[in-house]
């Protein structure tokens, strides 16, 4: 389902959404677990399961349960000790999280991700085929980024990016990011108060990257910046999103009802293939090629496949299947998965199709990167 301009902010027959909630939200300043604000959200989505909707929550907070239940004053700098909080705060989270939806009679399902499970194309595929079983058995899937084990995540991660990449991968139709402001401000409402709430992106271009600030909370990993990466899978995989305060009361059941709240981020009209949309987002870059104008013109403006003639050089090692970007200058032009190791790329670069099979002693395609596999930097 892909909703038009003239669909704006009408979700009552949105059959599957995303509800992504933050740190800020669900803890106190203390650290520890904000109690009335989970039962709030917890009966906010039970209502929308009550409803016939299929409803998966993306939720922070599990160090920020760590720190309180270990009484800590602040949040530990080092990744071993973030990695510790996360193990600890995990199970509080969860347990927390069926108690609360148990009143309501939901069963809740606890999943753990990292950047590799949606990075990996297989392991992409089992977890949308795990969601997509839990929802039928009309389970409400529980997700965090398994901090305890990725370290990456805990760095450079967020839960911003990471409810996008599941709202892909789920076919969602709508992804709510509740956080500790009301949505996209011309300015940074904490530095100028008389900043302007911006209701509706239709793009998101170099002055909206402009508004967008770091993280605001000491317990959140996620600002602005953050919530504008998620935007850009959410719009380019054609289901909206909106950013709006979690503390707002019943948000997510008047964000539903068409009231406008937050910042809504309008899809595009011409949605990325579920398997471009893994390549733009969900892939992990193994290299580098760099090619010619020639070749930028034939992928960008002819949407051809790349040939080893417009190739001018490699960066990196990697393997058939992998992804790499494509570059011509400094500028990557897109991502696309090759047909051929880096060690046989380097032998065939500049020379023709004609010639693969001399120079490698076999040819098993004609293009480096199939049009198909191949998909233009967003």
């Amino acid at each position: 389902m892909t909703l038009h301009t003239d669909d704006l902010r009408k979700y009552e027959n949105v059959k599957r959404l995303v509800v992504k909630v933050g740190s800020s939200t669900l803890s106190h300043p203390t650290g520890k677990l904000n109690i009335n604000q989970m039962e709030k959200l917890v009966r906010e989505v039970a209502d929308l399961r009550n409803s016939g909707r299929e409803v998966i929550l993306v939720t922070s907070g599990a160090q920020g349960a760590g720190i309180g239940r270990l009484g800590l004053k602040c949040k530990p700098k080092t990744i071993p000790q973030k990695q510790a909080m996360a193990a600890i705060g995990q199970g509080l989270l969860m347990h927390m999280y069926e108690k609360l939806f148990s009143e309501y009679g939901i069963v809740v399902a606890q999943v753990l991700l990292t950047r590799e499970d949606i990075m990996d194309r297989k392991r992409f595929l089992n977890a949308r085929n795990a969601l997509n079983a839990l929802l039928q058995l009309e389970v409400i899937p529980i997700i965090n980024e398994n901090d305890t084990i990725a370290v990456e995540e805990i760095k450079f991660g967020d839960n911003d990016t990471l409810s996008a990449l599941v709202a892909s991968l789920a076919e969602a139709e709508l992804l709510i990011l509740l956080s500790d402001i009301n949505g996209l401000y011309d300015t940074n409402p904490s530095v100028n108060k008389n900043a302007v709430l911006i209701p509706l992106v239709t793009e998101i271009n170099e002055e909206v990257e402009s508004q967008a600030g770091g993280s605001g909370s000491d317990l959140g990993t996620g600002g602005m910046v953050t919530k504008l990466q998620a935007a850009k899978v959410a719009m380019n995989s054609g289901f909206p999103m909106i950013i709006a305060h979690g503390k707002e009361e019943k948000v997510v059941t008047r964000l539903i009802s068409g009231e406008q709240v937050g910042t809504l981020f309008l899809p595009k009209e011409n949605r990325l293939h579920s398997k471009k949309r893994w390549i733009a987002f969900g892939s992990n870059l193994q290299g580098k090629i760099f090619i010619d104008e020639g070749a930028e013109k034939a992928l960008v403006a002819e949407g051809k496949s790349l040939l080893p003639t417009g190739i001018t050089g490699i960066e990196g090692e990697f393997d058939i299947g992998n992804t790499v970007s494509v570059c011509c200058g400094c500028r990557e032009i897109g991502r696309g998965i090759v047909n051929y190791p880096s060690v046989d790329i380097d032998m065939i670069k500049g020379k023709k199709t004609k010639d693969i099979a001399r120079l490698l002693g076999h040819k098993d395609y004609d293009e480096v990167i199939h049009r198909n596999n191949f998909v233009l930097s967003i």
